[in-house]
């Protein structure tokens, strides 16, 4: 895997000098600017397109909160800040992670391996994607090809077949991954909506904050909106039910 570029944003340049020193020291993490205006960093970023962006969300002009919004969705965020009450709503625009300041290198690189590690993932189902492309039109009897991921658990990747995936349930930081024949759920460190991203939209449907549903492993759904996956019973939450009745739609015979 190629180096994570990054780039930092804060308004308070000890700050940025403290990032500039962790990033010096990480190895296969690139700088590839630092600016205290958040006018200036939004530019840089859609020109410099980096993997990271670390960004102060207290700032003048715009706030890290709403440059948030117009970051590209290629680049994932790391917001730094000195006010945990932010950390909510930091999941809200799908950031990687939250370090609350004053901030500590290894949480810094434990942040940064998150990222890696979401980097990982997604190139990791991109490739298995494109050789699936590749192989269909090589040939003129496609064999249907089982699309997988892999899941970076208790520290090593494992190669796990979207067709096994029951379910997915998400806890703060945290995700699991709950498959046929697994007696446990394969836990991973990553937020719902990279994994959501991760899934291919024909097959899964996030159905409420915490869970995202394989369609075709749905036993029953009952009048109260409840779905019966395995041994699990999950609701299908006000604002999932729209999609979710649009979906049945499509599978029902009236």
């Amino acid at each position: 895997m190629n180096p994570l570029t990054c780039i930092i944003t804060d308004d308070e340049p000890l700050a940025v000098r403290l990032l500039e020193s962790f990033v010096t020291k990480t190895p296969d993490l690139q700088l590839l600017g630092s600016y205290t205006d958040s006018v200036e960093a939004i530019a840089a970023v859609k020109e410099k397109q980096p993997n990271l962006l670390f960004l102060d969300i207290q700032m003048p002009d715009i706030n890290g909160m709403e440059l948030a919004h117009m970051v590209p969705q290629e680049t994932r965020i790391i917001f730094t800040t000195a006010f945990q009450e932010y950390a909510f709503e930091s999941y809200e625009v799908s950031a990687l992670d939250f370090l609350l300041k004053p901030i500590r290198y290894g949480k810094f690189l434990a942040a940064v391996e998150k990222a890696r590690q979401w980097f990982g993932l997604t190139a990791a189902a991109e490739a298995a994607t494109s050789a699936e492309n590749t192989q269909q039109q090589g040939t003129t009897e496609t064999q249907p090809t089982a699309q997988t991921v892999f899941l970076k658990v208790d520290g090593e990747y494992r190669q796990v077949a979207f067709s096994d995936i029951l379910y997915v349930s998400g806890m703060k930081d945290y995700v699991m991954f709950y498959t046929e024949g697994e007696r446990k759920p394969l836990i991973t460190h990553m937020t719902m909506k990279a994994a959501e991203e991760l899934l291919p939209a024909s097959l899964f449907m996030r159905v409420n904050r915490s869970y995202i549903v394989a369609l075709n492993k749905i036993r029953s759904v009952d009048r109260n909106d409840c779905l019966y996956i395995g041994n699990e019973i999950i609701r299908v939450t006000d604002a999932y039910k729209e999609a979710f009745a649009q979906y049945m739609q499509t599978k029902t015979c009236n």
